[in-house]
């Protein structure tokens, strides 16, 4: 299972986005975006493209911030890389997100994928619920994604499957957040919300202060059989 750095067109045609690739050993793979927190393509992210490739699936996790902090790599255990990360979220446009995500997507295909998945954590979970809304990507999985409340209007456009995964003591996403998202996504035929009670923001990080051992094992496994049905 080689896994690259490489870059893929930008959807614009004015860049070239970097990302991570690790490839499963058949050709052919249905295919998975692991879209990033605010910590770039760190040692958890290409962790988990990996564990995907292991899988059969073919991964590839796109450097959002390519276009101001190309190559950031920050650890959340680490105040003043975590308070770098806020600033760089600060900058960050998620329209541009979404269309690093259908660039990822059209090259996927271009590598014979037939079907395309993704998988976000934090800003990644947020991006996860708009290319859920915005793009062709046949099944999408947020972890504790920001700010969906806000963007509930857009659900109307989800034509295929997603899945969020929400801890009810998440610090960025408060309760009234979660009520809104619960309210306005429950009664969508393509929508499936899980709640953690009692689980904070970055439960499911690959390693770390933030991992809850029990919940990620759960929430990844959910993940995996939601992707098993959707993109075999």
């Amino acid at each position: 299972m080689p896994a690259t750095n490489i870059s893929i067109p930008a959807l614009d045609g004015t860049g070239a986005i970097p990302a991570y690739v690790a490839r499963p050993d058949a050709d052919g793979s249905p295919a998975i975006i692991v879209i990033p927190e605010i910590f770039g393509v760190n040692a958890g992210i290409r962790e988990k493209c990996d564990d995907w490739a292991a899988q059969g699936y073919l991964a590839i996790a796109p450097d959002l911030f390519w276009r101001f902090a190309p190559g950031v790599e920050l650890d959340p255990d680490v105040e003043a890389e975590l308070q770098e990360a806020f600033g760089y979220f600060g900058q960050y446009d998620a329209d541009d997100g979404v269309q690093d995500i259908e660039a990822a997507i059209r090259w996927l295909h271009a590598q014979g994928a037939v079907k395309v998945g993704c998988v976000g954590f934090c800003l990644g979970g947020r991006l996860a619920y708009m290319a859920a809304a915005r793009t062709d990507v046949n099944a999408s999985v947020g972890y504790y994604g920001v700010m969906i409340d806000q963007m509930l209007n857009e659900s109307h456009a989800i034509a295929h499957p997603l899945m969020l995964h929400i801890p009810t003591m998440d610090h960025l996403v408060g309760p009234e957040a979660q009520a809104k998202m619960h309210e306005g996504l429950d009664p969508h035929p393509k929508v499936t919300l899980h709640d953690y009670p009692g689980l904070d923001h970055g439960f499911a990080a690959t390693g770390g202060n933030r991992r809850d051992e029990a919940a990620a094992q759960l929430a990844d496994g959910r993940t995996k059989a939601f992707f098993t049905e959707h993109l075999a």
